[in-house]
């Protein structure tokens, strides 16, 4: 599998690539949108993504039958006073952009429609996030494409097919490179409903494999990180008491400091799988069990089981080496306590 090269290499020889989501969580406020960069930074994320969008590129301005939520944390609403809220000015972009790249943040957003794709192109995002949502738009995923930049795709309601084909016009279309992320569109999703192994069928498709995860806590990124995620994306808030559309599963910094913390010790963790013994172990072989005479043997006398015995420490001979060992001569007397070796041996 290839690394994507999103600010820097991101695949599984890796650390894990951790991207905070501002979406709405700037509450309409540039300032507080530059505080959250500043959060995200201090926390250790590697990146900040924002959503660029206007409602128009979103819905229709009605509130007429479906254009009406009907349940969930946005149940009341219409669609367009959503996205009229939550949206972030485009006049915001460059600003916030110049922000994070001073405090090492990779900054890059999830397009909407084509134009967005265009004006964040003009702009130098150096990726694109594809929504859950609109995983099924495939004309908007052609147009990302064709900037041959990466594309970082989630998967929520997704079926097979339909992951299958986005990938197919990812790849039909650009050369950027593509990664999945697992995803339970479900805001805030239970634990017990995130379904990790899920990553184990999105990874056949031959992708860098990630995360976009919608639950409460750092548990389900650390256990990604260990299914082989080598993206985790979370939703960051100054604070979930200030409310807003997203409050309700964004993480507060200290929180995403822990994603962060437990993730990459996650990826550490996980080594190259090669048999070659780590360094930690080199002060405890002596403490393996060897042979050791366990009573006085008298020169001539025979090694026996009452007198010979695996124990610790690992000075002696190898225990593997008992049977050939047992019914031998010592050459010399081998006092109580002495690891043998064959040279004390007839």
């Amino acid at each position: 599998m290839k690394a994507l090269v999103i600010g820097r290499p991101v695949g599984p020889e890796h650390p894990p690539f951790v991207i905070a989501e501002m979406s709405a969580n700037h509450l309409g406020s540039l300032e507080r949108a530059h505080r959250l960069i500043d959060a995200a930074a201090d926390a250790g994320a590697d990146a900040m993504k924002l959503q660029t969008f206007t409602p128009q590129s979103m819905t229709l301005d009605t509130t007429e039958g479906e254009f009406t939520i009907a349940g969930g944390p946005w149940g009341g609403r219409s669609l367009w006073d959503l996205y009229s809220e939550a949206h972030t000015p485009w006049e915001w972009h460059a600003e916030l952009f110049a922000h994070g790249a001073a405090r090492g943040l990779v900054m890059f957003s999830t397009p909407f429609d084509e134009e967005a794709v265009e004006r964040l192109d003009r702009l130098g995002a150096p990726a694109f996030k594809i929504a859950s949502f609109e995983l099924v738009d495939l004309e908007l995923i052609a147009c990302a494409a064709r900037t041959n930049k990466p594309l970082i795709m989630s998967t929520g309601m997704a079926s097979d097919a339909e992951v299958a084909e986005a990938i197919d016009v990812a790849r039909t279309h650009g050369t950027g490179g593509v990664a999945l992320l697992h995803c339970i569109s479900g805001y805030p999703a239970p634990i017990e409903q995130t379904n990790v192994r899920r990553m184990d069928a999105i990874a056949k498709h031959g992708t860098v494999v990630g995360i976009s995860d919608h639950s409460p806590g750092a548990i389900v990124p650390i256990t990604a990180v260990a299914r082989g995620a080598s993206i985790i994306e979370k939703h960051l808030t100054l604070a979930r008491a200030d409310g807003g559309p997203d409050a309700g599963f964004s993480l507060e910094p200290a929180e995403l400091r822990e994603v962060v913390t437990g993730a990459r010790l996650a990826w550490s963790a996980l080594g190259d799988g090669s048999p070659k013994r780590p360094k930690a172990e080199d002060g405890s072989r002596r403490f393996r069990r060897s042979l050791y005479a366990v009573a006085d043997i008298a020169a001539g006398a025979p090694l026996t089981r009452d007198n010979v015995r695996s124990i610790r420490p690992g000075y002696g001979l190898a225990p593997r080496e008992l049977p050939g060992v047992l019914g031998r001569v010592a050459k010399v007397e081998i006092s109580r306590g002495t690891p043998l070796a064959w040279e004390l041996l007839q």
